[in-house]
């Protein structure tokens, strides 16, 4: 049997895929900016803080790390109106993918924070810089230089397991991609053209974070 493929329906609908892409994008990075702000404050804690707030870090990070994607969207979907928080879909996925990608960073973040000497730090201290200088540009601004290409790859596979709130009814691409797919029963070229967009976006990202780099890691840190 000869299979006739059909993109023409695809694209007919292609203002509710970019619609989807859209969302994805905007899903994506503001995820990806509330968890660095979070991973950022969870590896201080996980350095510097009480026993009690690294072990408390420490079970949140095991428990996102060993426990998949999916479950973790349905416990904050339908499990959090149980005791009386309800969100819609696209809040339920942004705090998911939050919650998720906060975990990672702040693994890996501490891995940065840890690579710092301590030589380095006493140095700044003789040269008169506060704490907070001493944080942002003998600590911070290292770590995030040495664990960047690592911290960017987690945020591009966060932005691509965005797919799975689409198991919620979250407006995103493949939730866009499945309804279309219901509708024209063209699976081959929905998800083949969705899958060149996914790519498409992933390549945004990279772009966008080399810029990032060149602009504010590259550059010699100023008191």
């Amino acid at each position: 049997m000869t299979y006739v493929f059909e993109f023409g329906q695809v694209f007919a609908a292609w203002d509710e895929l970019l619609a989807g892409a859209l969302r994805t994008l905007w899903l994506s990075a503001a995820s990806m900016a509330i968890g660095l702000v979070l991973a950022i404050l969870g590896a201080l804690g996980k350095t510097s803080g009480p026993t009690w707030l690294r072990w408390l870090l420490d079970a949140y990070i095991e428990l996102i790390r060993n426990t998949p994607f999916l479950i973790q969207i349905f416990l904050v979907f339908f499990g959090l109106p149980a005791i009386g928080l309800r969100l819609e879909a696209d809040q339920a996925a942004l705090l998911a993918m939050v919650i998720n990608v906060a975990a990672y960073g702040i693994e890996i973040i501490r891995a940065g924070i840890e690579s710092i000497g301590k030589g380095q730090i006493e140095a700044g201290r003789a040269l008169g810089l506060h704490s907070l200088q001493i944080f942002r540009h003998i600590i911070l601004k290292p770590a995030l230089q040495a664990i960047y290409p690592a911290l960017t790859s987690q945020f591009i596979l966060l932005m691509l397991n965005s797919s799975v709130c689409s198991a919620i009814a979250a407006s995103e691409l493949t939730a866009a991609a499945n309804d279309i797919q219901a509708r024209n029963f063209r699976s081959f070229e929905v998800y083949f053209v969705v899958t060149g967009m996914y790519f498409a976006m992933s390549l945004i990202f990279w772009g966008i974070f080399a810029v990032i780099e060149r602009a504010f890691l590259r550059r010699p840190a100023t008191r």
